[in-house]
C-alpha cells in the first residue's frame, strides 16, 4: 500500500474528559491500532453538528469508520418505549448530539461514495439512519437469545457468527463460520430496506449487515458489525482481515 489511506473516525463521548473535566470525544487506541496495522492513518471526526465542516471531513479522508459507544436515541427509531425498556437504555451523554453528527455523517459518506465500515453502536445508527429500528434490550424483549453482554470477556470469542454465503463477510474471512466477541445489550431489529443480513449469532441475532446488490444505496464498500473486530484484530486474523479488506476498499483497492 503506497499511500496509506485517511480514516474518517467517528469517536465516542465522555461525560467528563480529562483535561478540565470537560464533555469530550474518546476514541480507544484499539480502533487506531487496528488501522494503522492495516497500513491506514485514522483522523477523529470534530466535535460538530455543521454538515459543512462534517462534510468538508469526509472529503479530505479516504473513508469512515462509525464505533460503538452509548446507545442510539429511541425517539430516532421507535414511537415510544415503556417505562421498563425505556430505563434500559443509556443514550450518549451529549443530548443527542452524536446522533445528529453520525447522521449527517452518514448522509454524507452516502452522497460522496466513501467506502464505510461500522462497529457496534455504529452498526446500529447505520440501521437506523436507512430506515430500520433496534432491539432496546436483547435480556428483555429475546429472553431466549445468548448473553450478549459480556463485558469482562470483551477481547475474546464468546460465540459463533454464522455468515451468510457469498457475503462481504464471508469473503473477507474465507469461512461460513466466525468467532465473535459481544458486548452488546442492544441488536437490529427491523432491517432498513437498502440493507441484508451478512451474519447472524446461533439465537438468531443479527451480527452482520451490507448493502443489497443492485439497490439505490451504492458505495465501493460497506460493512457493518455488531462485534468488535479491532479487539481480535492482533491475535485473529480472520478480524485483521476486516480491517485489511477496508484499508484497501479506501484507495480503491477492494478485490470483495
Amino acid at each position: 500500500m503506497s499511500t496509506p489511506p485517511l480514516i474518517l473516525i467517528s469517536p465516542n463521548i465522555e461525560k467528563k474528559g480529562g483535561e478540565f473535566g470537560d464533555e469530550s470525544s474518546s476514541l480507544s487506541e484499539t480502533y487506531q491500532q487496528a488501522l494503522m496495522g492495516a497500513g491506514a492513518i485514522p483522523l477523529a471526526l470534530p466535535a460538530t453538528q455543521s454538515r459543512a465542516v462534517i462534510a468538508e471531513c469526509v472529503r479530505r479522508c479516504n473513508a469512515v469508520l462509525l464505533t460503538g459507544g452509548e446507545d442510539v436515541d429511541p425517539r430516532l427509531y421507535a414511537n415510544g418505549l415503556d417505562q421498563s425498556l425505556r430505563k434500559t437504555v443509556n443514550v450518549t451523554p451529549d443530548g443527542g448530539k452524536r446522533d445528529l453528527r453520525e447522521l449527517i455523517l452518514i448522509d454524507e459518506v452516502f452522497r460522496q461514495h466513501k467506502p464505510l465500515l461500522a462497529i457496534c453502536r455504529g452498526h446500529q445508527i447505520l440501521n437506523v439512519a436507512l430506515g430500520g429500528t433496534l432491539i432496546s434490550d436483547i435480556r428483555m424483549q429475546c429472553p431466549k437469545t445468548l448473553n450478549h453482554r459480556q463485558m469482562d470477556k470483551r477481547s475474546q470469542i464468546v460465540h459463533q457468527a454464522q455468515l451468510t454465503p457469498g457475503s462481504v463477510l464471508s469473503k473477507i474471512v474465507g469461512k461460513q463460520s466466525l468467532g465473535v466477541n459481544s458486548t452488546h445489550h442492544q441488536a437490529i431489529g427491523r432491517v432498513a430496506a437498502p440493507l441484508q443480513v451478512a451474519a447472524r449469532g446461533p439465537d438468531g441475532i443479527i451480527e452482520s449487515l451490507e448493502l443489497k446488490p443492485g439497490g439505490t444505496h451504492r458505495l465501493p464498500f460497506l460493512l457493518s458489525v455488531q462485534f468488535h473486530p479491532e479487539r481480535l484484530a492482533r491475535r485473529h486474523p480472520e478480524h485483521r482481515a476486516i480491517f485489511q479488506a477496508f484499508a484497501r476498499a479506501a484507495i480503491g483497492e477492494s478485490k470483495i
